[in-house]
């Protein structure tokens, strides 16, 4: 983003209404407050649209569609779900400050029923994750001059928002269905493209998933981070290539995707416990 902004670090409320030409989605308003003390919206809370807020500070109370209350806090994020009476207040003591966006659209429903924000309306300490960073880019990028370009890239934002949200938390039956699958191609992936230097990164690109999902699947499935398990690939056909072959170390080093002999040697030692020639002499 070409501008620096910082949003909110002294302003205790603003609020703006748009304009969105979008059918399937669209943003209609945004803004942001620091509440008093015990404060509750007053307004409308059977809402038209959708209003996803975000909680920088401090902490409060939501409930929607009678479910009991729940505390939330810095971290968190709530929707306002069409059409869904929705209470929230914040805290006495320590009360929150949140920034919204409100949503129109066709899809936008279709979109937040297809992640598991749908099951209760919040999610819980979201600040590591890359639905807040897009989340946050979306809301900055609201503040631009406006212009063609700007406007483009606040589109984009919005749709990159919604990409993250699906892929970061998806429904349940969607994370039932697909992350068994998903954990397979992974690692089909790994065995596929280990001799390339491939790293983590490049399986996230070449699976779609972002880093914090792809540790999820192989914590759950494997038992070990994916990085762990990547090494592992590569050790297991080092182990093959020192007892069978006589190639040498910098060759051995380059077919299973490390760039040099040095980097091999000490990721093997760590792994196996002595360096690939000790392997090799041992079993021999």
């Amino acid at each position: 983003m070409t501008e620096n902004l910082h949003i909110g670090e002294k302003m205790k409320k603003e609020y703006r209404d748009l304009q969105s030409n979008s059918i399937e989605n669209g943003i209609i308003f945004y803004g942001l407050e620091c509440c008093e003390p015990n404060y509750i919206f007053k307004g409308n809370n059977i809402r038209e649209n959708y209003v996803i807020h975000y909680i920088r500070n401090g902490c409060g109370t939501f409930s929607s569609a009678g479910r009991p209350l729940v505390k939330l806090k810095q971290g968190d994020c709530f929707i306002l779900p069409k059409g869904v009476p929705c209470f929230y207040q914040a805290d006495e003591k320590n009360p929150w400050e949140y920034s919204w966006i409100g949503l129109s659209g066709i899809r936008t429903g279709e979109i937040f029923a297809a992640s598991s924000i749908s099951e209760k309306n919040y999610l819980c300490q979201i600040q590591d994750t890359e639905f807040k960073n897009s989340l946050s880019m979306l809301y900055e990028s609201l503040h631009l001059t406006h212009n063609m370009k700007n406007s483009l890239l606040t589109e984009s934002l919005l749709y990159k928002m919604f990409h993250d949200l699906l892929d970061e938390f998806p429904a349940e039956v969607t994370r039932k269905t697909n992350s068994r699958t998903q954990f397979r191609l992974a690692v089909e992936y790994m065995r596929d493209n280990y001799d390339t230097g491939c790293s983590i990164l490049d399986v996230c690109r070449g699976l779609s998933v972002s880093r914090s999902y792809l540790y999820s699947l192989f914590k759950k499935f494997a038992g070990s981070s994916p990085q762990k398990f990547l090494t592992e690939i590569r050790m297991e056909e080092a182990e093959h290539l020192l007892k069978d072959t006589d190639r040498s170390i910098q060759n051995i080093a380059d077919s299973i995707g490390y760039g040099d002999s040095f980097t091999f040697s000490k990721a093997f030692r760590k792994s196996r416990g002595c360096s690939p020639t000790d392997f090799r002499r041992m079993r021999n």
